[in-house]
């Protein structure tokens, strides 16, 4: 209450609205304007609820608004800010920006394609999540459209990672987890397990497998 208490009025319209406007014509000006100036300058936490908390009748965040019309430029600002909140849900469809960014390249002709992927790019980078599912119970990347592959990679890219935490598990700390949760660890569900990591779908293979298994029983 105390932060839209002390919200300023700029030539009629309020801080929010004109970060609304700000933010819907990818005007840089106008947003680094407001967020040098009284109340908010020097304050970070004043900021970041403001930026966070501002919402369209519709209910879309700025971020929100900014990525249904392509806005990199003003995006990138906001995406500077700290605390500033990378995955957003809006009212109507339950969307976060990576949704409506999509949606937006979707609708531009091919040729946008490129800018438009290097834009979902920097989002991913900054943060935002492409496992959160809209109201619809759809990803972003089961939004794109299907002859867009080189956003579909790149999302997908992105999705790995966050499932992986950025780093790669070996199949002997995934069969370890797997005896850990089982409360067993024994030497016959460990027998099952070495099965399970052979395809046996060639024979030099399975001749490593056998040596790599005698070799470990000793």
């Amino acid at each position: 209450m105390a932060n839209h208490a002390k919200e300023e009025e700029h030539e009629g319209a309020s801080t929010r609205e004109l970060l609304i406007e700000a933010c819907r014509r990818n005007n840089t000006e106008l947003l680094l304007e407001i967020l040098s100036s009284p109340p908010l300058k020097d304050d970070e936490a004043a900021t970041a609820e403001i930026l966070n908390t501002t919402t369209t009748v519709l209910g879309n965040h700025l971020y929100h608004e900014a990525a249904l019309r392509g806005n990199y430029e003003v995006i990138d600002l906001l995406l500077d800010q700290p605390g500033f909140e990378c995955d957003p849900v809006n009212r109507v469809e339950g969307d976060t920006p990576l949704h409506s960014a999509v949606r937006w390249i979707n609708s531009e002709p091919p040729a946008q394609r490129e800018f438009g992927n290097a834009l979902v790019e920097m989002m991913l980078e900054a943060g935002s999540s492409p496992r959160v599912k809209n109201k619809g119970g759809l990803t972003p990347l089961q939004l794109v459209d299907p002859q867009n592959e080189g956003l579909r990679e790149l999302i997908r890219k992105h999705e790995y990672a966050a499932l992986n935490a950025g780093d790669f598990v070996s199949a002997e700390e995934v069969k370890g987890g797997r005896e850990a949760l089982a409360g067993n660890g024994g030497p016959q569900e460990e027998e099952e397990d070495e099965d399970a990591e052979f395809s046996g779908s060639d024979e030099e293979e399975r001749a490593e497998w056998e040596r790599r298994r005698r070799a470990k029983r000793g």
